[in-house]
Parts: C-alpha cells; sequence; structure tokens
C-alpha cells in the first residue's frame, strides 16, 4: 500500500469485481463495497460520482498494478477490532473528525473504544468538494455518515444471519457486537468483517435510521480525539512538517497589493549565513495565487527569515494599492450626508411618507461604522510541497483541500491528479485558509528546489497581506407609530466591491436582509466604493457586522418606544412560517422565538441589577442556525468595561457532540468580544499599519467572560455552529452598554468611544 491509512484492493477476485461494476455503472451518490482488502474486512464508501471513480478504481486494476490500487472510504470495519472512520473535511478546530466519527459509532451500534478517526485523502473524485467553511460539515455530510454506517450494520447483521442460520431480525447490535438471543451467541464485528464484505449493500432507501430519541452517543460530551495529541505537542499543524532533506523558505511581496519587483539585492542576500538562493518570481498577478515577490531558500527557518530582513527589494507599484481608511471614512460620511444612496437595493411600501408623518419623538437615525480586521490565526500560513517528475506532494493546512489540488496544478500548469496534498490539522482558519495563496507560491517555488522545500510566512506576512474583514458603514433611520410599534426602516449602506468589478463577500448587504420581511415599509440603499486590497470570508461573513448594526438598531429603537427590548424583539418574529434572513435562506419564526426566549430565561432577564450592571440581548440567523445570546455587563465612570457571563440559546438541530459544541458556542464569544473590544486594521497608501499583536491586541484568558450555552435539540437537519454564535455577540454586549450606562455604542472597536477592559 502506498499509505498505513489506504484501503488496498489487491485480488483478482476484486480487480474483476470493480471491472464489472465500471461496466455497468452506478447512480450518483451511490455506496462502493470494496472486498479483498490487504489486511481483510468491509470497506464502504458513499461516493458523489461513483461511477467516475470506480472508472478510475478499475482502470487502475487493469494496469495489473496492485500496489495502485487503493480507495479511502469512508467507513472500514478491520477484522482486527478497530473501525476506521475517514474524516473528509478538514480539521480546524471545530471538532469535525470527533463529530463524524460520534455519527458513525451511533448508527452503526459499535464502541466508542473501537472507532479511529482517520484524516482522508483529499479527493474531489472520491468525496466532492472537500472543504471546512460556512459551518456546512455537519449539514453536509449528516445523511452520508448515517446512512453509510447503517448501511455496513445492515451486511455485518447479513452476514451474521447466513452464518447462524437465522433470521437477520432476530439479531441485535451493540457495542461492535453482534448478538442472538434466543441461540446465546454473540460475536464482535470484527469477526464478521470478512463474511459482511460479500453481502450485498444495502439500497439507502430500505435502511432505517435511528431517531434523535434513541441516540447514546450523539448529543453526549466526547473529549476531542487529537486533543491530547494537541496539549502535548504532537506534530499535527502544517508548521510541524519535517520531510529528510527538506529546506526552508520565506517569500517577501510588495506591502502595497499589486507591486511588482524591478529589482533586489540577490547576490548579497546568497552569500548570508544558510542561504542557498534567492530569486524574484513574477507570479501570476491573482491575489489568491501567486503575486510578485523574492523567494529564499535556506537551511532553517531562522535563516530564511534572518535573509528577508536584510532584502532591498526596488517594487513596481504603478498598479497597487493606494487605499487609506482615513479617506474611506470622510467619504463614507459625504455620501451617507447625502440621504440615501444612489442605488436602490429594496423598497417595501412608502418608508417616506411614514418618517414624515410620524408623531415628534418618534423616529430615530443613526451612522454605524466597523473597521476591517485581520484572521490572525495563531499559526501563519505555511505550505510543505515535493516537486519532482512532474508530481508535487503538498503538506498544507488548509480549509479548502479541492480548491488547494486546483489552484498549485494550474500555477505548475500540471495536470489535478498529478497532485497529492497531504492533509494536515489547521491552526486558525476562520476563513483566511479558504483562500490557498500559500500553497500557490510554495509550488512556485518548488520549480526550482530540487527536494523538499518549506514555505513558512512570518506573523507580519500574514498580517500584511490577508484578505481582510472588510469594514462598512451604514446610516439608518426607522420610524416608531402610536402603538408602539416598528413601523419604518431604512438603511443607506456603502458597499464596497473589488476595483468596481464585483462585491466584495462581506461588504455587500442583501435585499433579503431582516427586517425586511417583517416590516410593511423597508427602504435599502447604497453607494458603492472600489476597493484593490484584497478582502475575503471571515468568520460568519456578512452576518458578524450586519448582526451588529441591526440587532443595535433594534435595541435603539425599542428603547424610542419605551418598551421592554425583548418584547420588541419577539414581536417583529411573531407569526408562522419563515422570514427572509440575506442570503442564508430563512428564520423560522418559531426556532428564532424559541431561542430568544431561552436565552432570556436563562439569563434572568428583567431582573433588578445594581447601577453600573445591565442586560443586553441580540438574535441572529447564520449558517442555517438560530441564535439568541444575553450580555451581562458593567461600566465604571472611567468606561473600564466587565463581561460578566454571556448566555447562549442556539437552534441547530441534532447536536453531535455537545463537549464541541459548547466549545464552538465559547470560542464565537470570546473571538467576538476580542475583536469588538480593540480590533481593527488600517491602511495608509494601501499599505497595513498593524503588523503584529502589540498593534493588534487579542482578548487576554484573564479577560474572558463566562459562557454558558443551551441548545433546543430539535429534529430539524443539523447545522454547524463554527459560525451562528459569533453574530449576536457584538449587539449583546453593545446593548448590555447602553443599559449599564446610557452610552450608545456606534463606532467599532469600542477603544474608538473610550472603553477597556
Amino acid at each position: 500500500m502506498k499509505r498505513s491509512d489506504d484501503l488496498a484492493a489487491n485480488s483478482d477476485e476484486s480487480r474483476r469485481a470493480l471491472t464489472q461494476k465500471r461496466s455497468a455503472g452506478m447512480d450518483r451518490r451511490s455506496f462502493i463495497k470494496l472486498s479483498g482488502l490487504a489486511g481483510g474486512g468491509l470497506a464502504l464508501a458513499f461516493s458523489l460520482d461513483a461511477r467516475s471513480a470506480l472508472s478510475e478504481l478499475a482502470a487502475m486494476a487493469d494496469s495489473g498494478d496492485d500496489t495502485a490500487l487503493t480507495f479511502n472510504a469512508y467507513i472500514q470495519v478491520s477484522t482486527e477490532g478497530p473501525i476506521y472512520v475517514h474524516s473528509v473535511s478538514p480539521e480546524i478546530g471545530q471538532g469535525i473528525k470527533t463529530a463524524f466519527a460520534m455519527i458513525v459509532a451511533e448508527e452503526l451500534d459499535a464502541d466508542w473504544d473501537d472507532v479511529r478517526p482517520i484524516t482522508s485523502a483529499a479527493s474531489e473524485e472520491l468525496y466532492g468538494f472537500q472543504e471546512a467553511g460556512g459551518s456546512t460539515s455537519i449539514r453536509k455530510h449528516w445523511d452520508v455518515y448515517r446512512q453509510s454506517a447503517a448501511a455496513v450494520k445492515a451486511m455485518l447483521v447479513a452476514a451474521a444471519a447466513e452464518r447462524w442460520q437465522v433470521p437477520a431480525s432476530a439479531i441485535e447490535t451493540a457495542d461492535s457486537h453482534l448478538s442472538h438471543a434466543a441461540s446465546g451467541r454473540r460475536a464482535h464485528y470484527a469477526e464478521f468483517a470478512e463474511s459482511a464484505a460479500a453481502q450485498s449493500i444495502p439500497d439507502t432507501n430500505s435502511l432505517t435510521l435511528k431517531a434523535r430519541g434513541d441516540y447514546q452517543l450523539i448529543g453526549s460530551r466526547v473529549s476531542g480525539v487529537e486533543n491530547l495529541d494537541v496539549v502535548t505537542g504532537r506534530p499535527l499543524f502544517g508548521i510541524d512538517q519535517v520531510l529528510p532533506g527538506m529546506v526552508y523558505a520565506s517569500y517577501t511581496k510588495c506591502p502595497a497589493t499589486g507591486g511588482r519587483v524591478v529589482s533586489a539585492n540577490l547576490d548579497e542576500i546568497r552569500q548570508m549565513p544558510g542561504v542557498q538562493d534567492a530569486f524574484v518570481i513574477d507570479g501570476t498577478g491573482i491575489p489568491d495565487e501567486v503575486m510578485s515577490g523574492v523567494a529564499v531558500i535556506a537551511d532553517s527557518t531562522f535563516n530564511a527569515f534572518q535573509a528577508k530582513k536584510a532584502l532591498s527589494i526596488e517594487w513596481d507599484e504603478s498598479e497597487a494599492s493606494t487605499e487609506n481608511w482615513t479617506d474611506m471614512v470622510a467619504t463614507a460620511d459625504r455620501l451617507l450626508s447625502g440621504g440615501q444612496g444612489t442605488e436602490t437595493v429594496r423598497r417595501d411600501g412608502n418608508p417616506e411618507s411614514v418618517f414624515e408623518s410620524a408623531p415628534d419623538g418618534r423616529v430615530i437615525e443613526a451612522r454605524y461604522t466597523f473597521p476591517f480586521v485581520t484572521h490572525a490565526p495563531l499559526e501563519p500560513q505555511n505550505a510543505t510541497v515535493w516537486y519532482r517528475d512532474g508530481d508535487l506532494d503538498l503538506w498544507a493546512p488548509t480549509q479548502t483541500p479541492t480548491d488547494a489540488r486546483k489552484i498549485v496544478a494550474k500555477v505548475l500548469g500540471i495536470d489535478v491528479a498529478r497532485v497529492t496534498l497531504h492533509n494536515t490539522r489547521v491552526g486558525g482558519g476562520f476563513g483566511r485558509r479558504l483562500m490557498n495563496d500559500y500553497c500557490a507560491e510554495a509550488a512556485a517555488i518548488a520549480r526550482r528546489v530540487d527536494g523538499p522545500v518549506k514555505l513558512q510566512w512570518t506573523r507580519e506576512d500574514d498580517m500584511a497581506h490577508d484578505f481582510y474583514r472588510v469594514g462598512g458603514f451604514n446610516a439608518l433611520k426607522g420610524a416608531i407609530d402610536d402603538d408602539g410599534k416598528l413601523a419604518a426602516w431604512s438603511n443607506h449602506f456603502i458597499a464596497m466591491t473589488n476595483n468596481g468589478e464585483r462585491p466584495v463577500y462581506g461588504g455587500s448587504i442583501s435585499d433579503r436582509e431582516f427586517p425586511a420581511s417583517a416590516i410593511n415599509n423597508y427602504l435599502l440603499t447604497q453607494d458603492v466604493l472600489p476597493l484593490k486590497i484584497p478582502c475575503g470570508w471571515w468568520r460568519a461573513p456578512g452576518a458578524n457586522t450586519i448582526a451588529w448594526t441591526t440587532q443595535s438598531f433594534i435595541h435603539e429603537l425599542s428603547h424610542l418606544a419605551g418598551r421592554d427590548h425583548l418584547e420588541f424583539l419577539l414581536e417583529l418574529m411573531a407569526g408562522p412560517g419563515f422570514l427572509e434572513a440575506g442570503n442564508d435562506r430563512t428564520i423560522d419564526r418559531e426556532r428564532a422565538t424559541g431561542v430568544i426566549k431561552l436565552a432570556a430565561e436563562k439569563a434572568g432577564w428583567g431582573r433588578s441589577l445594581p447601577a453600573g450592571r445591565g442586560l443586553g440581548l441580540a438574535f441572529h440567523f447564520s449558517h442555517r442556525g438560530h441564535v439568541a445570546e444575553v450580555a451581562e455587563v458593567s461600566v465604571d465612570e472611567n468606561k473600564k468595561l466587565t463581561v460578566h457571563n454571556v448566555m447562549v440559546a442556539a437552534d441547530v438541530g441534532p447536536v453531535v457532540n455537545l463537549s464541541g459544541a459548547e466549545a464552538q458556542c465559547e470560542g464565537s464569544v470570546i473571538d467576538g468580544m476580542s475583536t469588538m473590544l480593540g480590533l481593527e486594521v488600517t491602511m495608509k497608501d494601501g499599505r497595513i499599519e498593524q503588523s503584529n499583536f502589540h498593534q493588534y491586541p487579542l482578548l487576554r484568558c484573564d479577560k474572558a467572560p463566562t459562557v454558558a450555552s443551551h441548545f433546543i435539540q430539535s429534529d430539524h437537519s443539523p447545522t454547524g455552529l463554527g459560525e451562528p454564535a459569533l453574530p449576536p455577540v457584538a449587539p449583546a454586549i453593545c446593548n448590555a452598554i447602553f443599559a449599564a450606562s446610557g452610552h450608545r455604542v456606534r463606532t467599532l472597536p469600542l477603544t474608538k468611544e473610550g472603553f477597556s477592559v
């Protein structure tokens, strides 16, 4: 076998079976069974394009090369006892490797101690598009893993029924064992692994999956399968990768996006200690591929970085970014002062007439400003590559293995089939590693290196060359009617586009954004600013800023109406059915109401609090998750802020791993609070002004609040929790600040308005 975790079909019988299946063809999303495995046992895959996968496997079988015939399945029941579960999504700290294994163990009735989670190969042919982003891993694979496990169990039962000569209906499964009560027979799954492989694969329509009330493992707390390895420093991450004979690389790009190398002191750099080479790469000129820069090859990361510091590069910046944050603020102020935006995105009813006819004191206007921020993963970007004989091996901490293979193949001008990606654990993603520029750079460098090379970015590289969360501006206006209800809403939004060509993700707003369909008189207009500095996905893209402006302004309106904020918010959610919710489908009114009430109940909403202390409530629907939060905050006379606790209530369908879900909610609250408190990225003449954590101060442990998470375990299809709990954090805390101090926060980070912790 090529790798220890590959599954090889190595018998003539297996090759004939695969060839027959290739001829017959299979429906899309079909099971694939592999028998004749090295080591014995049953392996079952569930391919998104089984026909393509089997054709490839059969072609390899026809070549007669047994060692090439490999297959990475979803589940393998071995004859030795372990049950291997291949995790097809990257592990970025969200606990997906544990969750996938739990889903299989539950449906398979397996003993958790028998389950061995394995990181799968990167293969679009076998698994479809692989990624960890958008909180989609659970949602996309929930049924796939359950059905695969149920099929494996059915085949094991069929094998036992055949050997014991009893009806399959008389056989029970539990703790990785098959048992027949009448005869007293009991055997471990491993004893039937080979004979189960000979059974027919059941049709998915014939499988009966467990109901939520029958779960034994799902919904419990299980420690992450890699937790011990993480805390003991095992080499799990991309930055840990070491290969025999490996050299080390740094890469220096223009501080202003789009600048190109004119000249550099390469001869001087080549004479420095440990330096083996230095050269210019022209690049493709595309930010998420390879921008022009200077590569240094050395015998250690330290020497590569020392040489990087000594580089003297002349840049051509004629086409480089020139943005200034101060100019953006001034331009936005001018545009917002002009009333409505030049482009009408959505109009319902006649909000202008409502504003004009509203009683005195029943209309409020507010401007909200939020900054650019960087992802700042604790593991800076890195990739290790080995380019030889037209093939490339890539070790990388990426959120998108499928895209990483494609972009590397494009840069090298080779077929994607010649790129083998070894997934590593990711030391922080938050959307940054949905881009694979660091992989492309490493591949471009590898052309000039005989042997493996590791490209390692510095923290300063990471700050200067991110795909940032875009900053933004909103001018909001709202009216309250005589009954204290929301009567009209308008938003003048400043959108940002990629040099005027297409909207920057997070820099635009949907015409469906809440509360668009919750009121009759609604207006959304916008003006557009061009932007050359690259921006991209940042944890809960779009929602992380839209939630702050929307939920903060709803609180302003409830205060204007003289009503309790909980009551006011529930009123907007009242009624049957669904509400529009941006690009993320629709808000289920009942589920939204459920989490809002639960968060308020758990936080003791309405209780008496001492002076200077207040509660703030916010709700947001993000990545199909309904989440409400209540923050309890104190503010002293010097604007020193203490966030005592945050109560989270979420409905994301069945929670697979309660421990993992709680960790995701806690991490979201801490990340959201850290960002809103003091984090911002500013730019001058197209250059990012912040370079390291002394200018980008992440929240310290002693300032983190207590977080309590509560889940409504519904029968709705599950979604992930990497993002939905972050958007309500900022508005909940800001609303609590107002309740505690009377200060209305309309600019982030909070340090801009004088707050500290």
